[in-house]
């Protein structure tokens, strides 16, 4: 299976995480960077289009501004990535050019990929620089995002932009092996394959005990939800490992690989699904989400049970089922409160090219 799915990749997204980019004290590791770039290197050389997004920079300033944990407060934080990015980007940008390739960094926030033409505008920039040979490093803009520091974080980001562009393939690189099942007893093991997530899957993970990082497996496992939604296959490895990135394109056994959804998602759908946060939720009937999603049918006010939030017409919605389980997301064709009055004419609430199963 895992041959199978791997087997026509040539534009992968490696998103290589602040564990396996910095030391114990904080600073970058050069040697470990030094091989993580010659397996990119490796990859761009056998055809392969290669975007990087690499965390790390809050790290790199860590070390500088003499902070020994994660600050907490948002301006240190800022003061930290924008110190650490500097150094980041400098040392990807030497490590890159004793092999003759030339690095680009992107720094994005989620509004920029939320809003539709800055969105199309990355991935124009995107497409336009891997055509040219160059090898994009993506970071979040963490010097003056606010949401993003509190509560993002670049597993979610790397699952983005492989939606963005789109990929063939996501790869995160971490400091484990991949998802471990039994984790931290005699019976660990690591799971090979995951063909849908869900409870069991989600039990496995936990979050991180770094100093640097945010995140941990949690969020690799929902990056990974994100990606395979979309129809694109995820593989989380081992970043320690020298050769990781070969092995993992020849389809050899090699780290945890999500399958990905057969329906895959074209592109505003996945610009609907993914790059909004929802301004507010419609809880619908049974009959309502049947028709959503066995029948491909447009939302009808009649199967509206409750309206949460405050939006307009053109908000970006969660539709859920009446246990509160979100299934779908759309754009909604009027307000709120009109909803909530019941002052609708006739017509479809969201339409089905406006609607996405997830």
């Amino acid at each position: 299976m895992r041959r199978a799915i791997l087997k026509d990749v040539s534009r992968l997204v490696v998103k290589l995480g602040t564990g396996i980019l910095t030391d114990s004290r904080k600073q970058p590791d050069l040697a470990q960077m030094e091989q993580l770039v010659g397996q990119v290197v490796e990859r761009r050389r056998a055809g392969q289009e290669i975007v990087l997004v690499s965390s790390g920079a809050v790290g790199a300033g860590m070390g500088v501004l003499g902070f020994a944990k994660r600050p907490t407060n948002l301006d240190e934080l800022q003061a930290c990535a924008a110190v650490g990015q500097s150094r980041l980007m400098a040392t990807y940008e030497r490590l890159f050019a004793k092999s003759g390739l030339d690095v680009a960094q992107v720094l994005l926030t989620h509004d920029d990929l939320e809003h539709h033409d800055r969105h199309l505008n990355a991935r124009n920039t995107l497409v336009t620089l891997l055509r040219r040979g160059v090898v994009p490093i993506i970071n979040e803009n963490d010097a003056v995002s606010v949401t993003e520091l509190r509560f993002g974080d670049n597993d979610r980001l790397s699952a983005l932009v492989a939606c963005l562009l789109p990929a063939d393939l996501l790869v995160i690189l971490t400091s484990v092996d991949g998802v471990i099942a039994g984790h931290g007893t005699p019976q660990a093991r690591l799971v090979p394959t995951v063909e849908r997530i869900d409870e069991t899957i989600e039990k496995l993970a936990g979050g991180t005990d770094s100093p640097t990082a945010v995140g941990g497996m949690v969020t690799k496992i929902e990056a990974a939800r994100i990606a395979t939604r979309a129809g694109i296959p995820t593989v989380i490895a081992s970043g320690r490992k020298p050769g990781v990135l070969a092995r993992v394109a020849a389809g050899e056994e090699e780290g945890t690989v999500f399958v990905p959804r057969a329906n895959k998602l074209k592109g505003r759908k996945r610009w609907i699904a993914f790059f909004h946060h929802p301004k507010g939720t419609l809880i619908v009937d049974d009959g309502a989400k049947s028709a959503l999603r066995e029948n491909n049918k447009s939302l009808l006010p009649v199967g509206i049970k409750r309206c949460e939030g405050d939006f307009a017409g053109g908000d970006v919605v969660r539709i859920c089922d009446q246990d509160g389980v979100e299934f779908a997301r759309g754009i909604v064709a009027f307000r709120a409160e009109a909803i909530r009055q019941r002052r609708l004419p006739p017509t479809e609430l969201i339409h089905r090219d406006n609607l996405v199963i997830l």
